[in-house]
């Protein structure tokens, strides 16, 4: 006979009452991994790691990307498009095909910072990976049929993505913070595209895809010290006396208005504030960090208490860390229906303001800590996670003993700390940012809120 069915209320429910919540147990200390940190002959950085959870591995290559030059940001969303479309040993097909057989995928990315190279296979098929990515990177053809192709789907992509608010709100906030920087052009224009050549296409791979001052991580069923030696002989003629290109230093922010960017007839708004913050490696990072979720940073945060499950101007309020080489800034992001964007910009630095004045009490950085570490050790349990965090690290010159120290950096912070972190960084007079919605019926109330100023149309 079954036993009966019980609802969740009476479950969670004794005779005496509510049955208490069990308390959180002891963290864990990271696993410690195996690796090896080295520098190839040709100037190449590699992170090898055993994680052998599963038989794959994983592949992230960061190749500082710049560039001046007005077509540049052009010119390298079309390579990131080719790169892997032939070379002068394979062309397309065969090149799928030989991943394909190893259960295998490499896809490469761009933006103002870096070209980006992930890839995955079984991990007795690494070699053939490594051997496909060498050939691409030393021959990539990009051959003519392949870049017009690709270059007419970009151009397809720009169009549709150029509509979309949040692209709006982010060239205008890059933009408003930077200027003219190189860092400003994430998303090229559409005429630039239609006039890239693949014969500048090719300049820009002898030019830029260097190894010097690149990364280069593996995360998987490996043996860190034996992959070393393969990686010299399949990226052997990978080699330039130059290094990669790095971006420019990004100025620090000082605070300012907020622009108001008119974007006629637009039903939401777009809310995006921006804060100088500090790198990793500064000794107050880990008690920013929590000051960042307890403010807006995941869902219990006090940003999303107040201004999506209290008062439901937003169905979505966050706050975190952008990081661009050396340098961090702490953003704030939420989009609102127009009629409550006024409401909610105040609220959102009422809620800056409350964070160094009514810091963090000792149940909510101990909260806020418990997701920290928590977050932390779930991101690094899978082997594309690892390396994703792993290739994040290493572009700015850390590794794996910073993200393996990280869990007891955060366990040593205080209350205090968080507090006195809040009352430096949050400040609202820090922050600068834009609202991206309709002026007309924006900027009556936003301009009398105070510290906005009405800028031109998107």
């Amino acid at each position: 006979m079954s036993a009966p069915h019980r609802t969740a209320e009476e479950i969670g429910r004794t005779a005496a009452g509510p049955r208490p919540v069990p308390s959180l147990g002891t963290q864990r200390a990271a696993a410690e991994l195996s690796h090896v940190d080295t520098t190839l002959s040709n100037g190449l950085r590699v992170l090898a790691v055993r994680k052998a959870t599963v038989p794959l591995v994983e592949l992230r290559a960061w190749i500082p990307f710049a560039g001046e030059d007005k077509l540049h940001p052009a010119t390298a969303e079309v390579l990131a498009e080719t790169l892997l479309t032939g070379t002068a040993r394979r062309d397309r097909i065969e090149i799928d095909a030989e991943l394909a057989l190893i259960g295998g995928d490499l896809a490469s990315g761009v933006d103002p910072e870096r070209l980006a190279i992930t890839g995955t296979s079984l991990a007795d098929g690494l070699p053939t990976m490594l051997n496909v990515l060498a050939d691409a990177l030393t021959g990539a053809s990009y051959a003519d049929a392949e870049v017009e192709r690709e270059r007419e789907r970009l151009i397809e992509r720009i169009a549709v993505s150029r509509t979309q608010p949040r692209t709006i709100a982010r060239e205008a906030l890059q933009k408003h913070r930077y200027g003219d920087h190189p860092a400003v052009r994430e998303v090229p224009q559409a005429e630039d595209v239609a006039i890239v050549t693949p014969e500048q296409v090719r300049a820009l791979h002898r030019a830029s895809v260097l190894p010097r001052g690149s990364v280069l991580v593996l995360v998987g069923d490996i043996d860190p010290e034996t992959v070393i030696g393969d990686l010299e002989k399949a990226l052997g003629g990978w080699a330039s006396d130059r290094s990669a290109v790095r971006l420019p230093v990004l100025p620090d922010l000082t605070g300012g208005n907020v622009l108001l960017v008119p974007r006629a007839g637009a039903v939401q708004s777009q809310i995006r504030l921006s804060a100088q913050a500090v790198s990793r490696t500064d000794p107050r990072y880990a008690a920013l960090q929590l000051a960042n979720l307890a403010y807006g940073g995941y869902f219990s945060s006090r940003l999303v208490e107040n201004i999506r499950e209290d008062k439901g101007y937003t169905y979505s309020a966050h706050s975190g860390f952008e990081f661009t080489d050396q340098t961090a800034v702490l953003n704030v992001d939420a989009d609102t229906a127009t009629d409550a964007t006024a409401a909610a910009l105040m609220e959102t630095r009422y809620e800056l303001a409350r964070l160094g004045l009514v810091p963090p009490t000792a149940e909510e950085v101990e909260s806020v800590r418990q997701y920290a570490i928590g977050s932390l050790v779930t991101a690094a349990s899978s082997q594309g996670g690892l390396a994703a965090q792993l290739a994040a690290l290493a572009a700015t010159g850390l590794g794996a003993d910073w993200l393996a120290g990280h869990p007891a950096r955060l366990a040593a912070v205080t209350a205090e700390d968080v507090a006195s972190a809040a009352l430096e960084f949050f400040a609202p007079k820090r922050f600068t940012g834009v609202v991206v919605g309709d002026a007309d019926v924006l900027a009556p109330k936003l301009t009398a809120l105070g510290d906005v100023t009405v800028g031109e149309s998107a």
